[in-house]
């Protein structure tokens, strides 16, 4: 064996050992930390959106929201009624049912309305804002103290230079995405 330093030869040697205890018991020390914390902080979170005891409340009944409003399109029935279905269906566990729910929602479309919003320098209409309102009565059968009717609204704003039914559809269904929210947001989200 060649030295390269000149120190004794006992020293190396003592110095190579004293390394190879410290790696080890940082090695163990890591892995004693490592095991407890995978045993004591496991901590489990999900969020999707709602705060629903599925122990209590399995079945939700959600009712066809007929059009009850003065002006009316025909697709947005259609358009309302599945996107409330398939908030429900794609971010709760509960099963949908035709009637007897632990959750009921029912409702109608109330309003559905366009009016000037803005005028330009020239007297004319620049902007209409189209909205739609949805009334809910909601009964939750496992707590009767959450059970509401309320009203629900939203409104989109389009430029007057455009015709209403190039954008209708694109509105409407932006409109229903809003509403759908705040009823899923007032029902399961209680956070």
């Amino acid at each position: 064996m060649k030295r390269i330093f000149n120190f004794p030869l006992g020293t190396c040697d003592a110095f190579t050992k004293a390394t190879g205890r410290l790696k080890r018991s940082s090695i163990f020390i890591f892995i004693i930390i490592a095991a407890a914390m995978m045993t004591a902080c496991s901590v489990s979170y999900k969020f999707n959106g709602a705060s629903i005891d599925y122990t209590k409340t399995k079945t939700i009944q959600i009712a066809e929201f007929p059009i009850r409003s003065a002006y009316v399109w025909g697709p947005m029935g259609n358009i309302f009624n599945n996107k409330l279905k398939d908030v429900y269906n794609d971010h709760t566990k509960l099963i949908q049912v035709k009637r007897n729910g632990d959750l009921k929602i029912e409702g109608e479309i109330t309003n559905y309305t366009q009016r000037n919003k803005s005028v330009s320098s020239e007297g004319y209409s620049a902007q209409t804002e189209l909205s739609m309102t949805v009334t809910v009565r909601f009964t939750n059968n496992q707590n009767h103290s959450e059970d509401f009717e309320k009203q629900f609204t939203a409104a989109k704003s389009y430029e007057t230079t455009l015709s209403l039914s190039s954008v209708q559809e694109q509105l409407v269904t932006e409109m229903v995405d809003e509403i759908v929210d705040q009823i899923f947001n007032a029902t399961v989200a209680n956070w």
